[in-house]
Order: C-alpha cells, then structure tokens, then sequence
C-alpha cells in the first residue's frame, strides 16, 4: 500500500488557536467548575445540616441540635474531601446522570458517618434518626444542587464556554460522525480541534473541522494546543497503532479516549474486564423477561390509569369541542402494528376531517417527510380544534386506553403504520420486538422533526438497552417537550 502524504494544517494555511488562548482557556475549564461546585455543595451540605437542627430542635427528630450542629458544621470539610474521593469533581465518573446519584449517595452517607465518628471522637453519641435524618436531606439537597449545575453547565457549554479541546485520530466514517455529533451536541462541551489521519486527504473530512496531520503527528499536533485530549475512532487505526499512541501520549500526560466502535449499545452495559493481556469489553444482555415485565406492565397499569383519571375532564371538555368544531366523530381509529406484528387499533381524538385518509392521496407530493413517514407542516386536513390538541398531544391521551388493553405501553417505539414497516428493512423490524409506545425517545428527541433515520436510530435504541429507569427517565422529559411543543406540527 503506497503511503499517502498528508499536509499539516499549517502548511495548508488553516488557522488553529493560538497557544497561549488555549492555555488560558484550559487552566479555566479544569479549575473553575470544579472550585464553583465545591463552594456550592459547601453551601448545600450547611443547609442541609441547617435543616436537621431545624428537625431536631423542633422535637421532630431525636438528639441535641445544639451538639449536633457543632459536630456536623466542624465536618464540612470531610464532606469535600470524601465528595472529591467519590470522584464527584470529574466529568468523566458523572457523566450519566445515574452514574453522579450513585455518587452521591455513597459520599453523604461516608459523609453522615463521619459526624458520627467525629462525636464519638470527642465522647459524644449522636442520635440514630438524626444521622437518618441528615442523611435523606444531604441526598435530596446535594442531587438538586447538582442537576442544576447540570443544566447550567450544560447551556454554558452550548455557548461556547468551559469546553474540552480534542483531536480525533481516525477521519473515517466513525471518526467523521463521532466529530459531527461532538459539533452539532455542543452541550457535550468538547470542541473539536481537527483530526489525525494516514489516509484521508480531504482537508476538511468534515465541514468546518481541518485535517491536522499523520496518526505519527498526533502528539505534535496536540503539544501545540495546551490542555487538549485525544479521542481515538477505534475502527480507523489498527491496533498496534493505537497501542503505540496511546503510550506516547499518556507518558506525556495527554488524556486519550477510545471508542468501543459499539455506536447503539448503552454505556452501562459496558464493562471492561481483564481477558489475559487484553483488556476486553463486556456487553452486558438485553432482560425484558421475568420480573422486568412484570414490573414495566405493573408500571404501566398504575400510570394509565392515574393519567386516564386525571385526564377526564380534558377529555370530556375536548369531546365536546370537537362536536361543535365539525362534522364526524370524537374519536379516530386506525389500524397499527404492535408487539410481534400483531395489528391493533390505535384511538386518539380526532384532529382531522372525518374523511382526512380519502384524502391523502392528492397530498403525496406534498409529503416534507423522508422515508415512509408523511408529514406536512400545515396539513390542510387538521381542525381548528385539532392544531390545538395536535400541538399539545391532547389528541393522544386516549392511547392510555390502549395501555391498559396491554396493546401497548406508556414508553415504547413509536406505533407504526402497515404502509410505513413495508418500507422497513430487517433490522428496523426489531422494534417490532416491543410493545410500541404513547412516548418514546423518538418523542423527546424531536417528534416531527426528527428525521426518519434518526426516528429509526432512537427506536433501536430503546429496544435493545430497555430498562425500566429509562422509561421513567423518558416520561420525565416528556412533560417539558410536550409543554414547550417541542417539534409537535
């Protein structure tokens, strides 16, 4: 294979950061979050301690406030010291939401102990329900506190702050999607410098991110940008290459990442074991069986039928509206594909002309849809009453219905139509594996705005890495999607 010469940015006359800007920018990013979030749990941790002494002095828990506070105010800084050993000041152990809860149940309840200790120390016994008590108000406190640093940060990346410089070594298809998303996910806070590649020529593999140099030139390239890290595209680079790399860069103090090439499969199924010599990844298998469906049909019993009772008098004052708005009936019935292939009928409330599936021949041309899905943003066939419903998901609120018939379930893929899955090839047929959904991620990420590939994409997703936490995270963020009309037409 003949080797193909790559120019340097520079020698093509593509501007980088200066140095001196990136070095400033760096020492920011890795100091001042972590400092902020320090003085915030400090903060937190004394109102959660303030709190308890409330309790306690109240006569609502047993104990001495007045001992107790001493005790608990003089063991502040434990409390950081163990927070900081739980590794909840870095990114990279509280990534995942569930990943920083378990975090930071370990650390207070280390934390609790050591205001036990820290009495005993002194001859003093602090009272059981007091450390119970501090305990539950130090877990509530510290995980607010830390979603909303979450969602701070989260918006200060997006505008361009408190980002992590990478260089991407591999531009072929997954290191080029891997950059797209880094680009386009800007709350993920890494900005992409460039990449490394043998055999790429393009200058741009991807739009408005520079080829930087050979795999050879990676630790060059990444010297010239203080603080930045390296994220290897595992399937672009063989391996004894990437051996190599990653010894010179990690003697070099350069944080390197590597992907698992599994591009849909859940971080926490992952787990990366010794085999030998080899670090290898486990994948941890699908359970939908047994307890868990029990557990997800239990689950989706109880939320019917709580949303069908609180619900009614919506549904009663929407029935009415849609009388009087026109002609036909209040509920609309179509025929969709459920679990295994099995054809159910769908009910919503009717947002359309009574004769809305006639007419849908004369708009084909109009489809702004890809795939086999049909959308048109202003559908000519939709109600006054049914822009209404339609922007708000009112008109989906009977499907609780089929919920408790057990056709289908409060979280799943989106239900699809008998045109739309002739249309599927063999892999997108797996979601036919589940019960199709009133939610789903297709909803949270998007509704009609989504394209069908990602639609596609989401609905694979939740079938194969199905959990009973992600439906209730999914239902979680489905209420501000569905209050803002977040991607509703």
């Amino acid at each position: 294979m003949t080797d193909v010469a790559v120019p340097t940015a520079a020698a093509r006359g593509v501007r980088t950061p200066a140095f001196s800007e990136l070095a400033a920018e760096s020492r920011r990013t890795a100091i001042q979050p972590k400092l902020a979030l320090m003085a915030a749990d400090l903060v937190v941790v004394a109102l959660a301690i303030a709190t308890t002494c409330v309790a306690v002095s109240a006569g609502w828990v047993s104990g001495s406030s007045k001992r107790f506070a001493e005790y608990a105010f003089a063991s502040m800084p434990i409390w950081i010291g163990i927070f900081s050993h739980q590794r909840l000041y870095n990114t990279r152990f509280i990534g995942r939401r569930i990943d920083e809860i378990r975090r930071i149940v370990n650390a207070v309840a280390l934390s609790t102990l050591s205001v036990a200790l820290f009495a005993y120390a002194f001859g003093e016994l602090v009272a059981r329900s007091a450390l119970v008590t501090l305990l539950v108000i130090a877990v509530v406190f510290v995980a607010v506190e830390r979603e909303i640093a979450r969602r701070l940060f989260a918006s200060l990346r997006e505008r361009g702050y408190l980002v992590r410089h990478v260089v991407i070594a591999g531009a072929n298809p997954e290191g080029r999607e891997l950059a797209a998303q880094l680009q386009s996910e800007a709350w993920l806070g890494y900005r992409v410098l460039g990449f490394v590649d043998d055999t790429v020529t393009d200058p741009q593999p991807v739009a408005g991110i520079p080829l930087l140099g050979t795999v050879a030139e990676a630790g060059d390239v990444v010297r010239q940008h203080a603080g930045a890290s390296v994220i290897v595209a595992a399937s672009a680079i063989e391996s004894e290459t990437t051996n190599r790399l990653a010894r010179d860069l990690l003697d070099e103090g350069i944080h390197v990442e590597l992907s698992s090439t599994l591009r849909d499969i859940a971080s926490q199924r992952l787990t990366v074991r010794p085999l030998g010599r080899f670090p290898v990844v486990y994948v941890e298998p699908v359970q939908r069986e047994g307890w868990r469906r029990i557990a997800k049909r239990t689950f989706d019993i109880v939320g019917a039928s709580f949303g069908l009772l609180i619900s009614a008098p919506i549904l009663i004052a929407t029935a009415i509206a849609i009388k009087v708005d026109s002609r036909g009936p209040v509920f609309f019935r179509q025929s969709r594909v459920g679990r295994d292939s099995e054809p159910f009928a769908i009910v919503k409330l009717r947002s359309m002309v009574a004769n809305a599936e006639d007419l849908l021949i004369d708009l084909t041309d109009a489809n702004e849809a890809d795939g086999p899905l049909f959308k048109i943003k202003d559908d000519p066939r939709v109600t006054r009453v049914g822009r209404l419903i339609r922007r708000t998901s009112v008109d989906e609120l009977p499907q609780l219905w089929n919920v408790l018939r057990g056709e289908m379930s409060l979280v799943g893929p989106r239900p699809a139509l008998h045109s739309e899955t002739e249309a599927w090839d063999e892999s997108l047929s797996g979601r036919l594996r589940v019960k199709p959904g009133l939610t789903g991620m297709w909803q949270v990420n998007g509704r009609s705005d989504t394209s069908f590939e990602d639609y596609s994409r989401l609905d694979l997703y939740y079938v194969d890495n199905w959990s009973l936490l992600t439906d209730i995270a999914i239902l979680a963020k489905t209420v501000p999607v569905v209050l803002t009309s977040k991607g509703a037409s």
